[in-house]
Order: C-alpha cells, then sequence, then structure tokens
C-alpha cells in the first residue's frame, strides 16, 4: 500500500520532506543524488565534458524509495562531444528533479579546455552555464488548507553558473568541482527564499590491474555543502574484460547498494544500481533503482571510442 507525503510528514519529521515545508520558508535545495555518477561524472562535474575524445551520449533515471507516493525522482539525458583535435569539448545536460509538488529542471552547457600532461594524462578544465527552473504545484498534495502560504504555487527561473577540474590517465581519475556556483534565491509574495546552497565534490577513482582481463576500481566522492554534515561515497568495482561490471557501494554508511553494467556492441553501455537506506528515515521497506544508458563514438577523425575504464 502506498504511502502519501502528507502523511509521511505526520510520522516521520525531520526527513527530506517535511524540510521542504518548513514553517521558516527557508527550505535549501539539494544536488540530486546518484549511484551511477562514475558513469556519467559530467553530472558533477564540467571538466569531465569531452575528456574521453570522443562523443558520448547518455539518459539515466533514478527512483528513489520506490513504492512511496511522491517519491524523489531524477531525469537525466544529454551529450558531450571532444572538438578542435581533442583540446577543447563541448556539451549540454538536461536534469529534472521532483520530489512531492516539486519540480526542478535544470539545463546546461558545458566547455572544457584540454590539456596534454603526458601520452596518457589529461588534464581538463571546465565550465558550465545555463539554467534552473522551480517550480512548485500544491495541488498534487491532498492539502485541508490550500490557502496556507506556505504552499504557494511557484514558477520561477534563475541562473547557474559551475565549475572544474579534473585530471585523467590511463590508471587513475581525480577531480574537483563546485556545478552550481550561484546560490539560487527565488521570491515568494515579495519574501526572499533561498532555495540552493553551494555544493563542493571531490572525486578520485583508480584502477588496480589485478590480470590482463580483471581490474578492481575503488572510489571515493566526498559532497561538502554548507551547514551540512561532510557526504562521503565508497564504491568498489570489479571489472571483467572491460565489458562487465559488478560492484557495491555505500554512502555515509546509511544507505548501501549493488550495481552491475554491461558494454555490448563496443559502444553502448547500460548499468543499473539498487539501493537500500537503512537509517531511520524511510527504513528499509523502500529501496531506490537507478539505470542508465550511454553511447561511445568516434564521431571525428581524431575521435578514440575505445573504453578508457572512466
Amino acid at each position: 500500500m502506498k504511502h502519501t507525503i502528507h502523511r509521511f510528514i505526520v510520522l516521520s519529521q525531520g526527513t527530506l520532506l517535511i524540510l521542504l515545508f518548513s514553517a521558516t520558508l527557508g527550505w535549501s535545495q539539494q544536488d540530486p543524488l546518484y549511484a551511477l555518477y562514475l558513469n556519467n561524472p559530467l553530472l558533477i562535474n564540467p571538466a569531465y565534458t569531452g575528456i574521453n575524445n570522443n562523443l558520448t551520449v547518455f539518459a539515466g533515471y533514478r527512483n528513489q524509495w520506490a513504492g512511496f507516493d511522491g517519491n524523489p525522482t531524477t531525469l537525466n539525458a544529454g551529450g558531450h562531444i571532444s572538438l578542435f583535435q581533442n583540446k577543447m569539448a563541448a556539451g549540454l545536460v538536461i536534469v529534472s528533479d521532483r520530489l512531492g509538488e516539486n519540480t526542478n529542471t535544470q539545463v546546461t552547457a558545458s566547455y572544457a579546455y584540454k590539456i596534454r600532461l603526458n601520452a596518457g594524462t589529461t588534464l581538463a578544465f571546465g565550465m558550465q552555464a545555463g539554467f534552473l527552473n522551480y517550480k512548485v504545484d500544491p495541488s498534487l498534495l491532498n492539502l485541508q488548507d490550500l490557502t496556507d502560504p506556505v504552499f504557494t504555487p511557484l514558477n520561477q527561473m534563475t541562473p547557474s553558473l559551475g565549475a572544474g577540474v579534473m585530471v585523467k590517465s590511463d590508471k587513475f581519475l581525480v577531480g574537483i568541482s563546485v556545478p552550481r556556483m550561484l546560490n539560487g534565491t527565488l521570491d515568494l509574495g515579495g519574501q526572499p527564499i533561498k532555495v540552493y546552497q553551494q555544493h563542493y565534490y571531490i572525486m578520485g577513482s583508480y584502477l588496480f590491474f589485478l590480470s590482463e582481463r580483471i581490474l578492481f576500481k575503488p572510489t571515493t566522492l566526498l559532497k561538502a555543502v554548507q551547514g551540512s554534515p561532510l557526504s562521503t561515497d565508497l564504491n568498489l568495482n570489479l571489472i571483467i574484460d572491460r565489458k562487465y561490471v559488478a560492484g557495491v557501494y555505500t554512502r555515509n554508511f546509511s544507505a548501501f547498494g549493488v550495481l552491475a553494467q554491461v558494454t555490448f556492441l563496443d559502444k553502448y553501455k547500460l548499468a543499473y544500481a539498487l539501493e537500500v537506506p537503512t537509517n531511520k528515515s524511510v527504513g528499509t521497506r523502500f529501496v531506490t533503482n537507478e539505470i542508465m544508458l550511454s553511447m561511445r563514438l568516434s564521431a571525428l577523425s581524431f575521435h578514440d571510442a575505445a573504453d578508457s575504464g572512466f
């Protein structure tokens, strides 16, 4: 049996959902969560744009706390391409993040300048710019008092600007980024509401060659937001023949998951992650499903569609 958001607020105060409707009108929007960020770091770092010297197109979907009515869902799609003899790159990303009656849509164009440090190592600087659309539709909730100012309809846009730097080699990938450098502020009946604070990301991943066929790839992702505890993702992946991937991961040791990925027809990747929370907010009944499909192509003469491992 499905539960509704308004019932959840009564039963479990202190969760993300209740924060969105706080009486102080000071709720802050967090970046979407991704279990498959390793498949597409462009979602959190614009410096990843075209770093593998090819054309990449992707689409993904995350359904958090499946079975919970009004649960967070995230759709993302886009692509990026290496240009000018692999010295520069450009990309486009669209993300739609929904939670209850809140729908936030972000559209950003990214640019990266790449410096080849040696035969296998690239340093990339990335920027992204676009807009964020914040939409609140209280009619999606079962409210007794639709005139309550806390639940005022909203549909506004704010600019978005981000930056990042990344170093990639045949064995490692390290990146630092601030995907949204601007603090988003909207106007609700003449009263300013801060809907977003800057997020800082540090990601590191390394490839251990256990044999000619088997690779081991541990990854760490740190996320810092003012006023919130440091968030830590730990990910352990086993790669076989550069085609099959199986892994386990945890986020702050309060959510645990498994993931799998397969490469087929040499250019397509299909990945899936199943995540189970263990904290007190939703218990363990509401699992999270995430899926992503991507394609890598040699669209230009200087492109390389081979799998780099990152």
